[in-house]
């Protein structure tokens, strides 16, 4: 895991850290609540435990900014305060879970694992997008709409299916092969040009008249969807 440590103690920073790093996990470090706060909105962590009593911004604070800018991110917030009240009020502030000092390293990996344990969970029984997007091209999988700077794009149902599975994939490489089999169902390569023949049908839908090109050929591999 890669997890955010907000402390300005240094002695009870090097503590975690040590015994972090040991387990595995990769630390970015800051020692006051500025600076964490920044930290945590630039950067991709997968838990982040926030000290309550932070120099500049304090840790609840923290908390609440990440949860008032939409950052889903576990927060195990640490703190000398342990009264019931204490611990409630941390919970309502946005922490996922609240440990107070002093505590054992083991208990503190242990909720950590359990944190993130608890966020993939809920992330794959989610409820899966009825909207995807890329750049100005938006499809709705329910109404099966596609429209692109608010315009409305018609396809025939293989072009859409074929838009689709390009979209849920925006950004990667999707070979001739994967379309076959999403796309067309073939479990096999027909040897035929079918593929070209509507990616080129579907481009023309979607890029003529609009902006820069949103689907591109990568050569000898396959086709690619992305923002410009």
């Amino acid at each position: 895991m890669r997890i955010l440590l907000i402390e300005d103690d240094p002695e009870t920073a090097r503590f975690i850290r040590k015994g972090l790093e040991e387990a595995g996990h990769v630390l970015d470090q800051a020692g006051d609540g500025k600076r964490g706060l920044l930290l945590a909105l630039d950067a991709d962590h997968d838990a982040l435990v926030v000290d309550r009593m932070l120099p500049g911004l304090d840790g609840l604070s923290i908390v609440r900014s990440l949860r008032a800018a939409d950052r889903t991110t576990p927060v195990l917030v640490l703190s000398a305060l342990g009264e019931v009240d204490d611990r409630v009020e941390g919970l309502r502030a946005g922490g996922d879970d609240y440990l107070v000092k002093p505590f054992a390293l083991a208990e503190l990996s242990a909720r950590l694992d359990a944190l993130v344990r608890r966020r993939d969970a809920a992330a794959a029984t989610a409820a899966p997008p009825t909207r995807l997007a890329v750049a100005d091209l938006e499809m709705d999988l329910l109404a099966r709409t596609v429209k692109r700077a608010g315009r409305a794009i018609d396809l025939k149902p293989r072009e859409f299916r074929l838009l689709e599975h390009l979209m849920r994939h925006a950004g990667q490489v999707v070979t001739r092969t994967m379309l076959l089999e999403a796309v067309w169902e073939y479990h096999f390569d027909p040897q035929t040009n079918v593929i070209d023949v509507h990616v080129s049908r579907l481009r023309r839908k979607v890029e003529r008249d609009f902006g820069p090109p949103l689907i591109h050929t990568v050569r000898g591999a396959g086709y690619v969807i992305r923002a410009p």
